[in-house]
């Protein structure tokens, strides 16, 4: 037999409320097509039921190609570890396991990307999230765009249909700080954005704190932006021209006044800032420094402790 023409590559992370959901879905996009599809599932070190719904669909149904990693490595890791594995010969097509990206845009995509695109990635025009949630979505994604050294599209997510070379690509990259649609949007190659809604959890609460999209928003700049760099230059501009334009203030009422400017007021305002300018900047430089430091590590991205393949190609 032949290899899968599609890999579907999802992460879990105790989604155990919305799993066989996700399972039924699946079941009807492969029963509905002529594409040879393969499913695989990662347990990013899953704490409730997930991983044995897992293993019961993987030894039920041999389109299904499960991974377990060993602990929790993260989102990022967890789609890495997918892609790593996906056997697919054309094209794989990464998506959550919330089903909040309907995974029946795999026709749509799949359509383009016969057409000769190698990136297909969806752009959420509308969200059904809290207003805090779709605020700061909405300001992140157009800070990234402004800050990046690289064109990383708006309102675009991990959810694509990613040729097979393109990926190997993204197999390829060591980087410690994933950030896949930026990796994806380096790569280059033909790509083109598709519109949809995106679509409520379909059980459960969503498994991705504000902690942790603080994190993917920090690995999205620092990994794609030298601007917080050279901002730092910019700061220290700023603050020896005020200092040298206060320094002349004072100078000047000293020769007309005889009186030299004084007050506890200006005087903290002055510490107070030069203080925190010299601390943003420690700071910046600190997020660099990290990221050097994990990366020269060369630590494995993922931990296997158990996997269970597809048997599509056997």
């Amino acid at each position: 037999m032949s290899l899968p023409q599609v890999s579907f590559v999802i992460p879990l992370y105790n989604e155990a409320e919305t799993l066989m959901y996700l399972y039924e879905r699946l079941n009807k996009i492969m029963n509905m097509t002529d594409l040879k599809i393969e499913i695989v599932l990662v347990s990013d070190g899953s704490t409730d039921n997930t991983e044995a719904l897992m293993y019961q669909i993987a030894h039920s149904d041999s389109r299904y190609h499960c991974i377990f990693l060993s602990r929790n490595f993260g989102h990022q890791a967890a789609i890495t570890a997918g892609l790593a594995f996906a056997k697919a010969s054309e094209a794989i097509m990464i998506i959550d396991g919330d089903l909040q990206d309907p995974p029946e845009l795999l026709f749509e995509f799949y359509k383009y990307y016969k057409e000769g695109y190698d990136v297909i990635y969806g752009v959420r025009k509308k969200r059904k999230e809290n207003v805090l949630k779709r605020i700061s979505y909405y300001l992140f994604y157009r800070l990234s765009k402004h800050l990046a050294n690289i064109n990383i599209p708006v309102d675009s997510g991990d959810f694509s249909l990613i040729s097979r070379r393109v990926v190997d690509i993204l197999n390829k990259m060591p980087e410690e700080s994933r950030y896949i649609r930026g990796l994806r949007a380096w790569i280059g190659f033909r790509q083109i954005g598709v519109e949809y809604e995106r679509n409520k959890r379909a059980a459960g609460e969503t498994k991705y704190s504000f902690k942790k999209l603080v994190k993917l928003a920090y690995d999205g700049i620092f990994n794609f932006s030298e601007i917080p760099v050279k901002l730092i230059t910019k700061l220290g501009i700023l603050s020896f021209l005020f200092s040298f334009f206060y320094f002349l203030y004072a100078i000047i009422v000293k020769f007309l006044t005889g009186n030299v400017p004084k007050g506890f007021a200006g005087l903290l305002f002055v510490i107070i800032l030069f203080s925190g300018v010299q601390l943003i900047s420690l700071g910046i430089i600190g997020e660099y420094a990290l990221r050097i430091f994990f990366q020269v590590k060369e630590r494995p991205l993922f931990v296997v402790k158990d996997r269970i393949p597809s048997k599509l190609d056997k």
